[in-house]
């Protein structure tokens, strides 16, 4: 029985690419000349610090442009409220990976609202598809592709 894996993950590596750019861009910005301001990637989040807050809006959004050139979905972005010590503002920004059971829930009921002949089990952070024909797994692809839930989302280990 054809059956395939639906998850929502993201790739440390291209993450990892797009701070290293938005740094290289800070370098070179003439509106950040002799400000004190960084990005750095650690421990799976983004963390930006700046001295106001219009700062870290512009070091966000050269961020979120580096990630749209590496073709990464910027609604991962899980941007954290901004943090003011003395003149130094911080911002993190975490990414939304694995199915949270609400979205997952959606998933569900979304197929089963359009009647397609698959069985779907949550497990986990992920979501298994099984079905007798492939054509109902790719009708099922589409379907998810097409609702905007708010995360991206890969689909793995399809199996004949």
């Amino acid at each position: 029985m054809p059956s395939f894996d639906i998850v929502s993950e993201i790739n440390i590596e291209e993450v990892r690419n797009a701070t290293e750019n938005t740094e290289r861009e800070l370098a070179t910005r003439f509106d950040f000349r002799g400000v004190d301001a960084s990005i750095e990637f650690k421990d799976k989040t983004v963390v930006m610090k700046a001295e106001g807050e219009f700062q870290l809006q512009q070091l966000q959004s050269m961020f979120r442009n580096a990630c749209a050139k590496r073709n990464l979905d910027t609604s991962i972005l899980d941007v954290k409220e901004c943090d003011q010590r003395g003149k130094t503002c911080t911002q993190v920004i975490a990414f939304k990976e694995g199915i949270e059971q609400a979205t997952a829930k959606k998933i569900v009921k979304l197929i089963k609202d359009n009647k397609i002949k698959v069985q779907t089990a949550i497990q986990g952070d992920q979501l298994r598809v099984t079905g007798k024909k492939r054509d109902d797994l790719q009708q099922v692809i589409a379907l998810v592709r097409g609702a905007n839930l708010g995360q991206p989302f890969q689909f793995k280990n399809m199996k004949d």
